[in-house]
């Protein structure tokens, strides 16, 4: 067991060069991206007008 297993506290790593501005930005791209679409809205569907001849 070393020396900081035994202590019992947690460890803390910083991440240098990478503002927490940046992390966070990171962090909604990555939701954004992995949430899918979200389905179109019935009523807007049911309202697209259908195609006329041409004359």
């Amino acid at each position: 067991m070393s020396a900081t297993e035994s202590k019992g506290q947690p460890q803390r790593f910083a991440v240098a060069g990478v503002s927490m501005r940046d992390l966070l930005a990171a962090g909604e791209a990555a939701a954004l991206i992995s949430t899918p679409p979200r389905a179109p809205d019935p009523e807007f569907s049911q309202r697209v007008p259908e195609h006329r001849e041409a004359a």
